[in-house]
């Protein structure tokens, strides 16, 4: 479901999770992204995603101390940002996303249950089927995580698989 939302003057949309797994092959526990909100084509959006402690790597990171893995983070932002990608062309069935370079990448303060995560991509590069995405992971209006991802948009993969 797409919905518009007006903001300073530019029509921004957002897809719910309904939208997002339309979008992506991933599936819960690995869908790190539960809408996405100030969608601007492929240009730039906000993924969100509310940590829960019920997460099953929660369990073993950290016992009695439990902090998002970092890897988990980033993947959130790769996620929102092949989202916006997949959703630039228009496809009717779930492109798939594949990783081909990650830098950057700095990590500030632990995201923990009950933190609304906030994933800011905004394409830097595009060449192709390759989208290069600057990233920001933000709680609470504080910067938590920062990285560059690349990744290769595969629409034609994702529908010889599904049929």
């Amino acid at each position: 479901m797409t919905h518009q939302v007006t903001t300073h003057d530019n029509a921004l949309e957002k897809a719910d999770l309904h939208e997002i797994m339309r979008l992506l092959p991933h599936r819960y526990p690995l869908l790190l992204v539960d809408s996405i909100i100030n969608i601007d084509g492929n240009r730039s959006a906000v993924g969100i995603k509310n940590v829960t402690f019920n997460e099953p790597h929660f369990q073993g990171h950290f016992p009695g101390e439990p902090i998002m893995p970092g890897v988990l983070i980033v993947e959130g932002m790769a996620q929102t940002s092949g989202a916006i990608g997949i959703r630039d062309l228009k496809l009717d069935k779930p492109a798939l996303v594949f990783f081909m370079t990650i830098d950057k990448v700095k990590f500030r303060k632990p995201v923990v249950p009950g933190d609304v995560l906030e994933y800011h991509v905004k394409l830097i590069k595009q060449r192709g089927s390759i989208c290069k995405y600057e990233c920001t992971g933000i709680v609470g209006g504080e910067k938590v995580a920062e990285a560059e991802v690349q990744a290769m948009l595969s629409p034609s993969d994702a529908k010889s698989r599904s049929k």
